[in-house]
């Protein structure tokens, strides 16, 4: 009889230690499970953001390598400020990064390139000052406003694109959801950095 009170009683306290760890290991697996899908809904939206920033630089290569063949037809003596454009244009374009891993050295130097192509195409329209036939032209003046509302358009994804990046990056950093992050591979993007004195949208002088 007392061996068959102790065994119960055994038994008893096996699972009273055993049911409140099952408890606490199926609310850490439901938090766990909500935390997991949020990062990936956040991670989306920074990655779906991404590829329109990248669309809008890629549609402002586009109407760069327009405007080059345009200036070409009237500026046949400025060979090595074309060469230059199409250069920087080059390196942009051969540009792909990975959404996943947007780290900010990825981010720096994508923006270092397009910095470039942007210094290049201004020394383009220096240039086109002394073409006045050129800046009259009405497919020239076509792709002129094109380009500036690019520039806009550019601007307004990168902010976009910074402000679902904080919010991703700051929901994987706090505790405990960090934990998750570290162990599912979730990691930190990278920013835009503005230059001193970039404030405003970029001008585009012609």
């Amino acid at each position: 009889m007392e061996a068959s009170e102790k065994t119960g009683t055994g038994c008893l306290g096996a699972t009273m230690i055993i049911v409140p760890i099952l408890v606490l290991f199926i609310i850490f697996g439901i938090w766990g499970y909500f935390a997991y899908n949020g990062m990936v809904s956040r991670e989306e939206a920074t990655n779906g953001q991404w590829a329109k920033v990248e669309s809008a630089y890629q549609r402002r290569a586009d109407l760069i390598g327009n405007l080059v063949n345009t200036v070409k037809g009237y500026a046949t003596h400025e060979n090595k400020t074309l060469v230059e454009v199409t250069e920087a244009r080059s390196k942009v374009s051969n540009v792909k990064l990975d959404a996943d891993n947007l780290s900010e050295t990825d981010v720096q130097q994508f923006q270092q390139m397009q910095d470039g192509l942007s210094g290049a195409l201004s020394k383009l329209m220096v240039v086109v000052e002394q073409y006045p036939d050129l800046k009259a032209n009405q497919n020239f003046m076509d792709l002129q406003n094109q380009l500036k509302e690019t520039e806009n358009l550019i601007l307004n994804e990168r902010n976009a694109y910074n402000d679902v990046a904080q919010k991703y990056n700051v929901y994987i950093r706090k505790f405990p959801k960090n934990i998750f992050a570290s162990l599912f591979g979730f990691k930190k993007k990278g920013y835009f950095q503005a230059k001193p004195g970039a404030d405003e949208v970029p001008k585009v002088q012609f």
